[in-house]
Formats: C-alpha cells, structure tokens, sequence
C-alpha cells in the first residue's frame, strides 16, 4: 500500500482477543439494516413518508422507479441516506402530493411499501438518528459465539473506535486518491470527471477527508489515548451532540469513562471548528504531513467545509448463534460504519469492498 493510503482501516481495538472468521453476506438475509430516523411523521401536511423495504436493490434505483410510478420529478423525493443493494433494509422516502391510500399500494421489483404517513416537509438527506442492524456470519470457527461474545463485551467497556470504513474510500482506494487530487490540483482522468460531476466531487473530497480523520483515531489509538482526555480537546455530548473545548482534562474524564462525551476527530475543512493546544498540535500535524492547511479546503466551498466527528462511541451488542450462523444485532449513529464493528468481532485478514452507504 502506497503512503498515501496508510490509514484507510485504523487498529483494532480487541487485538487481544481471537475473531469468528467466517463469512457475510451469504444471502440479502444475512444483512438486515433499518433506518433510525430522526424524527417520525406527523400525519399531516403535503409529503407522504413511505416506509420502504428492499431487497437486492439500492436505494436511487428504488426512489427513480417510485417517482415514475407516481409520476413525479425524481428531484422531489427525498431519503435520508442511501442503503446497501446486498441487504434487506428499510428506510423512508418522501413524496409530495400523494394520497395515503395509494402510496399504500406502492411496490415493485425487490421493494414494497409497509407503511405511509403524512408529514409537512420533505425528508432530507443526513435526517436520520443513525441505523440499526441485523448481522450473520455464516461459516465460522469453532467456538465463535464465545470468541463473539468476548469482543462484544471489551468494546461494551473500551467503546468502538469510530473508524470510516473501507468502502468509503472506493475501490483500492481510489476516491481518497482523488480528491487528495483535486486539492492539490493534479490532473488524471478521476479528477476531470470529478470536476465536471458534483456528486463525484463530493464523494472523493469526503473519502480523502476520511482517510485523514481515520490517521488521526490511529495514532491516537497506537498510543493508548483513545479514551482518555487532552488538554484542548474538543468534546461531543453524545446526547445532543454539542461541542465544547476540554480545559479541564481530569473532570471531563469521568464523563468520558461513562461514555456522556467522546473526544472528536477532523474532517477537515476551511470552517472546521478547531480543538486547542496538545489536541490541536496532533491534528495539525497530520494535515501538514499532506502539504495542507484547512485553507486548501476554501476553493472546494461547501464541499469542504469540514466538521467534527466523534473518535469513539458507546457500543451494546446482542450475541446469539442462530442455527449455522451468528446472529449480531447492534445500532450505529448516522455516518459510522457496520464493518468497523465487524472487523473487531471476525478478525478478517479483510472484508469484502461493499458499496458505499452515506446519509451525511
């Protein structure tokens, strides 16, 4: 792997501890995902929010074949994220001026609408408290559930490192390569079509910003520091999401034991929110390394914004052997990753590139 790419999968945490092995995806089945969404329908005013499941479809697919069922502008539905094609999932989509009755009805190849409900606005991308998911792994070692059992437990007490995942960063890598591309402004054939196609634009920036947030939870964890406060540290309330700039390490570390605030990483950007002193200096080192400042971002405008992200989240994991297979339930809030949890729980040499999933 190229210097450019160490850091497309941080460490594991449960190191210690042997995985499962084994195999997912067997069958859509084996990947169930339901949306969480931010907030429920109201049952009045002009856009109908269908609950919709799929199977083996992806979710533009869906939306492009509902809105020519309806007979409306695709641009006029709106979903909160995508969701994976090899899955069984569920998520609402938004349409305006569509009787209950027969949005009711609604369904197609690979999808069926469950239920429909009313709502006064349109449903909005990022709109989504996070997703919750059904896991099996098939073809695992002997012993697995308790191999499963005892990874489940360490990130109860350690907390998951909030790693992207790898198929934010496309396949070997390559949307991360270009958009480290399109900053610096290099010239390949990726970077012309990025150019010219906004949504591609946004999927590079983002996976080059990810792989950058991704370095800075490695070396943090490498070094032990992954639950523990710095000075300058900016906190996120788990809770509600609040951030505020550690100045007093040792009385914010007890809230961090109890998983009420989690130290938070880059993604970096001209109006990144910055963390202060020791915290800072270990950002800002890993931007420099690349030849950047936040304000490399500023031409990029609202793709390269930035934001903050949380290094570490609480995890609760159900463990349960289902036949042949293991059965893993678990939640995750919006933006965060299904396969970092399995990479802690099966210990795969890696696990096999899936599309990209984004509700950010």
């Amino acid at each position: 792997m190229s210097a450019l790419l160490e850091g497309l999968e941080a460490p594991l945490s449960t190191t210690s501890l042997p995985g499962t092995g084994g195999v997912v995806r067997v069958t859509p089945e084996d990947f169930e995902v339901e949306e969480l969404p931010a907030y429920l329908p109201s049952g009045n005013g002009e856009h109908l929010f269908l609950w919709i499941e799929k199977r083996g479809r992806n979710t533009r697919d869906v939306v492009r074949e509902l809105a020519a069922k309806l007979s409306l502008p695709e641009r006029e539905l709106g979903f909160a994220g995508l969701k994976d094609k090899a899955a069984v999932t569920r998520q609402y989509v938004s349409a305006p001026r569509v009787d209950p009755a027969r949005g009711q009805a609604l369904s197609g190849e690979g999808w069926r609408v469950l239920s429909a409900a009313r709502h006064e606005n349109k449903l909005k991308t990022g709109h989504l408290k996070g997703n919750r998911f059904c896991i099996r792994i098939r073809e695992t070692v002997p012993g697995a559930l308790e191999r499963a059992k005892a990874c489940a437990e360490a990130l109860e007490r350690q907390g998951l490192p909030n790693a992207f995942g790898p198929q934010r960063f496309g396949r070997q890598g390559l949307n991360a390569i270009t958009g480290r591309a399109l900053l610096t402004g290099a010239s390949t054939p990726e970077v012309a079509r990025a150019r010219r196609d906004r949504f591609l634009r946004r999927i590079a920036i983002s996976a080059y910003q990810a792989l950058l947030f991704n370095r800075v939870l490695a070396e943090r964890m490498k070094e032990g520091l992954l639950g523990t406060a710095l000075p300058g540290d900016l906190m996120k309330k788990l809770d509600t999401g609040g951030l505020f700039t550690s100045s007093d390490p040792g009385a914010d570390q007890g809230r961090l034991e109890r998983f009420e605030i989690s130290p938070t990483g880059p993604i970096f950007g001209s109006r990144m929110m910055q963390p202060q002193a020791q915290a800072w200096e270990r950002e800002s080192r890993v931007l420099a390394a690349e030849g950047l400042t936040l304000a490399s971002f500023a031409p990029l405008k609202a793709d390269g914004e930035g934001s903050r992200r949380a290094l570490r989240l609480p995890m609760k994991i159900e463990v349960e052997q289902k036949g042949e297979a293991l059965e893993l339930r678990f939640a995750l809030p919006k933006g965060s990753f299904a396969t970092t949890v399995l990479r802690e729980v099966m210990k795969p040499e890696a696990l096999p590139e899936l599309p990209e999933e984004r509700d950010d």
